[in-house]
């Protein structure tokens, strides 16, 4: 018995032994593997940290109470040496200034746009700040080439449209010096010269409107006074023509920063375009929305609506598709509407008339980040 319960004790343990054998060696290539996952990380922990070091752009990491935890060298550059700590709502107040752009700052003569994500733990944010000076200056010079552009591409069109009522205002007073004339026939002449001198007055304003563009300027506008102004100015003139007018305010309380005079000019226009298109009996609703960052003015009518091919032109200096007017209402409408950082399209979904949308920025440009 003795002999066998050592025997069994003897293969128990050799069994042991191998188990642990095995263990060690299974341990041996765990420990391999992590050792390579380890080395890995730490390259791939270099890597990025030498591209963070590299980035031009500035990288903030904000914990959950919006401080900030870490920074890269382009955003120390930016913000100081102090700025690792500090809550993120202090450095905002303390270095940015807001622009008319939403998503963008001016850090003293340097133009930012700040780009947020949230961490994928919800624990913090990253922000990526790009140096977008360059980009926005060479914007605007090439608004201003365009500007030149199409003012050298309207001044043959100018001078056919000068020619026309100064000829015949010179016909007109001409006749005023006739012997003879009887003094009704005499007043008669004097308004139709008084006329053509007005139609060219108000081209020659339009003209350096145009080309003088529109400053934005830094009103603090409610959206829904101004659909309500425009709507008040054109009402009579829609009734008097017989116009079905229609307005849908839906702008909530949405606001925009910039010119009041010049969008309220521009949405004007848009009422002037459609009025001028629209049948007696016909119908023109002016509609405002509020959606996301963007507010909305639509003018739609029920006019004869604009062809596909020349929609491409519609907004070019001096073209229009009327026997009156001088084709300059709707190039300035959008000039007004580029320069608060917006734009002027034609609904495509529209087939019955036309449909003119302008889409601009809503509110001060501020982000949450700085809460």
């Amino acid at each position: 018995m003795f002999n066998q319960v050592s025997a069994e004790l003897t293969q128990a343990y050799e069994t042991l032994q191998g188990r642990v054998a095995s263990l060690t060696e299974e341990l041996a290539v765990a420990n391999g593997e992590l050792r390579r996952q380890y080395r890995e990380k730490e390259a791939l922990s270099e890597r990025l940290s030498s591209l963070l070091d590299a980035l031009p752009a500035g990288v903030v990491l904000l914990d959950a109470s919006a401080r900030v935890a870490a920074v890269n060298p382009a955003a120390m550059a930016m913000f100081g040496d102090q700025v690792v700590g500090a809550h993120w709502g202090d450095v905002v107040n303390r270095c940015l200034e807001p622009t008319l752009t939403i998503g963008e700052w001016m850090l003293g003569e340097s133009r930012l746009s700040v780009a947020e994500s949230v961490l994928p733990s919800g624990d913090g944010k990253i922000l990526l700040l790009h140096d977008i000076s360059t980009a926005q200056r060479m914007k605007e010079e090439l608004e201003r080439s365009q500007r030149l552009a199409a003012m050298g591409e309207m001044a043959a069109s100018l001078a056919h449209q000068l020619r026309t009522p100064l000829a015949a205002a010179l016909l007109y007073a001409s006749n005023l010096g006739q012997p003879g004339m009887s003094e009704d026939a005499r007043a008669r002449f004097s308004d139709k010269a008084t006329g053509q001198l007005r139609r060219l007055e108000r081209l020659i304003q339009d003209v350096l409107l145009f080309a003088r563009g529109e400053s934005i300027g830094a009103d603090v506008i409610v959206a829904g006074e101004l659909l309500a102004e425009a709507a008040q100015t054109m009402e009579p003139l829609m009734r008097e023509q017989g116009i079905d007018f229609v307005v849908l305010d839906q702008c909530q309380d949405g606001r925009l920063v910039g010119s009041r005079k010049a969008l309220f000019g521009a949405l004007v226009n848009l009422l002037e375009n459609a009025l001028q298109a629209t049948p007696a009996a016909g119908k023109i609703c002016l509609g405002g929305n509020f959606s996301g960052d963007c507010l909305r003015f639509s003018v739609r009518d029920t006019g004869p609506g604009i062809p596909p091919e020349k929609r491409a032109r519609i907004f070019e200096p001096f073209y229009t598709t009327k026997g009156q007017g001088t084709g300059l209402g709707l190039a300035i409408a959008l000039g007004v509407a580029r320069a608060h950082g917006g734009t002027i399209e034609i609904s495509p979904s529209v087939v019955d008339g036309a449909e003119f949308v302008m889409t601009l920025p809503a509110g001060v440009a501020t982000t949450e980040i700085d809460q």
